[in-house]
């Protein structure tokens, strides 16, 4: 009678690995790259059955730094170096590490993609609203009129939007969280980790060199909970200080309230990950400074998984049709002689 061999309890320093990190002092990466080597140990899963798989950027330096199979690939392509890792090798947790530019970029079809096949694999997308890399050109989520290397009159495209574009692609799980609120962002990587189907997760991540403060807002002990709202399924949107403010529908708007003068918990917007994608439509274009900008899951549903229907036909196509022969099938078909 065998037994199964119990798991070592592992650790953060687990996750670790032997090389020097080289991002510049006082990047938000740093805090990703410890949160998400604080979280692994909870998943239950040796070093070896995670992968990581970067593109191109600063925070593409992230496989390096962690003691697991890594892969550093092309700019923007990750997700599909990604997916076919997870069709050929499903018992893998792989997690795809990329930032505004690399994915929504040159990266902006397969990011997509990935999202509307629900590949099983986590993504966590680092947006610094900038170019840091290549020293500070602006990227797709810069601000209308951002001064950088590159926009020395101003940016004059309308950034995109992450979780719109997670959407409309219909993605199955969606959250938001900022590198410096380090117990939302463990959670919010965990709940990542931890859904079947494509996950996202974008992060406010302040570039202290080319874009210093871009989230300032969302950060700033100061002022964060009155710029954030922390989303939490099946409770009121309740934010502020005091927790004295809310979000309620007005028609088919939302708007700020107090709660005060007969505005109680239950005239306020219930959040629900599994609502309609209205209710994710509406949430992610709350902004500031109009609105506070929410963090926390969005959407988690559940859908069909890419690698299990491909496995399954393939699996249907052996059983039906037998194993095949390579050599056959080259032969097989129209064929002709060039002379």
């Amino acid at each position: 009678m065998s037994t199964a061999t119990a798991l070592p309890v592992l650790t953060a320093n687990d996750f670790a690995s032997d090389q020097e990190i080289r991002w510049c002092p006082g990047c938000g990466d740093y805090s990703i790259l410890a949160q998400m080597k604080k979280m692994l140990p909870e998943l239950g899963l040796p070093t070896e059955q995670i992968v990581f798989v970067s593109g191109i950027g600063c925070s593409s330096r992230f496989p390096y730094y962690m003691n697991t199979y890594g892969v550093h690939s092309i700019h923007g392509r990750a997700p599909a170096v990604a997916t076919g890792l997870k069709v050929a090798r499903p018992d893998l947790k792989v997690f795809v590490i990329t930032g505004d530019g690399d994915a929504l970029s040159i990266g902006g079809n397969h990011f997509i993609h990935m999202l509307r096949r629900n590949v099983n694999i986590t993504l966590v997308l680092f947006n610094n609203r900038i170019y840091g890399l290549t020293k500070g050109q602006y990227s797709p989520t810069s601000l209308e009129g951002a001064v950088t290397k590159s926009t020395p009159m101003g940016v004059v495209d309308h950034p995109l939007n992450p979780i719109l574009l997670a959407l409309g692609a219909e993605a199955t799980f969606i959250a938001r969280s900022v590198d410096t609120q380090i117990k939302h962002l463990s959670a919010t990587l965990k709940r990542a980790a931890e859904h079947k189907g494509t996950a996202v997760v974008e992060v406010y991540q302040n570039c202290n060199v080319f874009n210093d403060g871009a989230w300032s807002y969302a950060q700033d002990k100061a002022t964060r909970e009155d710029t954030t709202l922390e989303l939490e399924n099946g409770k009121p949107m309740i934010f502020g200080k005091n927790r004295d403010k809310g979000i309620r529908l007005n028609g088919f708007q939302p708007e700020v309230v107090e709660l005060k003068g007969g505005i109680a918990e239950d005239d306020l917007l219930f959040h629900d990950e599994k609502a309609d994608s209205t209710l994710v439509y509406m949430l992610a274009r709350m902004r500031h400074p109009n609105f506070p900008e929410p963090i926390g899951v969005f959407r988690d549903v559940e859908s069909t998984v890419f690698e299990e229907q491909m496995r399954n036909q393939v699996k249907e196509a052996i059983l039906t049709r037998g194993k095949g022969d390579l050599n056959k099938l080259f032969r097989s078909g129209d064929t002709w002689h060039v002379k």
